[in-house]
């Protein structure tokens, strides 16, 4: 029987790019037999990650050994779990990066990709089950 994924990311399988992104580290934790489980926002209960659909759509969600990771710290932890993306979680972990690269997926990169996604939801693209 297999354990549970020491490490988990939650992402909103409904976002084209975040789903692109997550099967392809899915794809290749399968491939390197890695402990990391990947769970689609739509798809699960949010209670037991503590967040709401808004907030688990706004960033990234990872879950490394029991303690939640936001936003860029939750790439620098999900990559710092595969062998192929430990170098950029330890160089987007030097001082100068971190906070560029967090203030620039914060406040750049996830804001598009959440804006994208609120209108595909306002045009009925997605969440019409």
């Amino acid at each position: 029987m297999a354990s549970a994924p020491k490490t988990r990311a939650l992402y909103n399988g409904d976002c084209p790019v975040c789903s692109a992104e997550m099967c392809h580290y899915e794809a290749y934790s399968e491939s390197e037999a890695l402990n990391l489980g990947f769970e689609d926002l739509n798809k699960i209960d949010l209670s037991e990650w503590g967040v709401t659909e808004d907030q688990a759509t706004r960033l990234l969600h990872v879950i490394h050994e029991g303690t939640l990771y936001v936003g860029w710290d939750a790439f620098l932890a999900l990559w710092s779990q595969m062998p192929r993306y430990k170098l950029a979680a330890r160089i987007g972990g030097w001082p100068v990066i971190y906070q560029i690269a967090k203030w620039g997926y914060t406040h750049v990169v996830a804001r598009v990709i959440y804006n994208r996604h609120q209108r595909r939801k306002a045009q009925g693209l997605i969440g019409a089950e």
